[in-house]
C-alpha cells in the first residue's frame, strides 16, 4: 500500500483549515484516512505556534513505515528539523521572455547613447 502524509481540507469557503493525515495515496484528498497527525491553519500569522501542530512521534512512525510526505508537509518537517532541507529547483518563472529582455536592452542602449551625446558637448565646452 502506497502511504502518504498529506493535507485534508476542512473549513468553509475562503476559510480553509487543514488536517495533516496519514492515508493511502489512492484515497481522495478529503476522504478516508488512517490517522490524523496534526492540523494546519494558514489563516494564522506565520510566526504563530498554533499555525502548524503535529504529533512528531506519529509522523516519525509513518515516515519509518515508508509514508511519503507531500511537498507542503516536507516543508513543515524541514521547519521542525525532522527532515534535512531539500534542494529545490529555482524556476525562472518571474523572468520576462526573450522579446521583453531584448526590448529592455534596446531601451537601455538608447538611454546610454542619449546620455553620452548629452555629455559630449559639455566636455567640449569644458576643454575650451
Amino acid at each position: 500500500m502506497a502511504m502518504k502524509i498529506r493535507l485534508a481540507r476542512g473549513g468553509s469557503k475562503k476559510r480553509p483549515h487543514y488536517s495533516i493525515v496519514a492515508t493511502d495515496s489512492r484515497m481522495p484528498r478529503d476522504g478516508r484516512f488512517l490517522e490524523k497527525l496534526g492540523t494546519y491553519n494558514p489563516l494564522l500569522a506565520k510566526d504563530s505556534e498554533d499555525r502548524v501542530k503535529m504529533d512528531m512521534e506519529r509522523v516519525q512512525y509513518w515516515l519509518d513505515q515508508g509514508a511519503a510526505p507531500t511537498d507542503r508537509i516536507s516543508r513543515f518537517l524541514e521547519a521542525a528539523g525532522v527532515k534535512p532541507k531539500a534542494e529545490r529547483k529555482n524556476l525562472k518563472k518571474a523572468e520576462p521572455g526573450k522579446k521583453a529582455q531584448d526590448r529592455a536592452k534596446a531601451r537601455a542602449d538608447k538611454a546610454e547613447a542619449a546620455r553620452a551625446a548629452a555629455e559630449a558637448p559639455a566636455e567640449e565646452a569644458a576643454s575650451e
